[in-house]
């Protein structure tokens, strides 16, 4: 197995090794005074504290804005069951309305107020020996008007302020 360094081809099984041509370089870091270490800590602190309350408080906020929402969104659904509610209870007062009405007008049948009177009331119908017929003058019994009649029309308030001033 043989390996061609100018041709770069490799007969082998396991890859060669490249080497690196960069080569990191290592900075030392110098060491600050422990004061200014300290301040920056703490100001470090301070900042980290600062950024987590604002997202804490954004947290909250949105939480906050879903709830109502989702209260919002709960007492629509309420008030839509309750439509609903009110218009099944509608169309089945309608409905029995209705039911009435065909009972009415049925009951007002002429055969079936006559099947009642003798059911109930015991009535019968008459016969040629109840009958009795009666005989009308054909004078006309109705009296005309004399008098003429007279309307007069309703006046505002004006008008007849108007009148009472000019004595009409």
């Amino acid at each position: 197995m043989a390996y061609y360094r100018y041709n770069k081809y490799q007969y082998e099984t396991s890859p060669r090794k490249v080497e690196t041509e960069y080569k990191p370089i290592k900075r030392q870091y110098q060491k600050k005074s422990s004061s200014i270490s300290k301040k920056q800590k703490s100001i470090n602190t301070k900042k980290q504290i600062k950024s987590q309350i604002k997202i804490i408080t954004y947290i909250c906020l949105i939480f906050a804005s879903l709830l109502v929402i989702g209260y919002r969104n709960s007492l629509i659904n309420e008030n839509f069951n309750a439509n609903e509610k009110l218009k099944s209870n509608l169309a089945a007062i309608e409905k029995e309305n209705e039911q009435l009405k065909v009972n009415l007008e049925n009951s007002l049948n002429l055969s079936n107020i006559e099947k009642m009177a003798e059911q109930k009331l015991g009535m019968q119908k008459l016969d040629n020996s109840q009958k009795i017929y009666v005989s009308l003058d054909k004078e006309d019994y109705i009296e005309t008007a004399s008098e003429e009649v007279v309307l007069e029309e309703e006046k505002n308030w004006f008008e007849e302020l108007v009148d009472f001033i000019f004595g009409k």
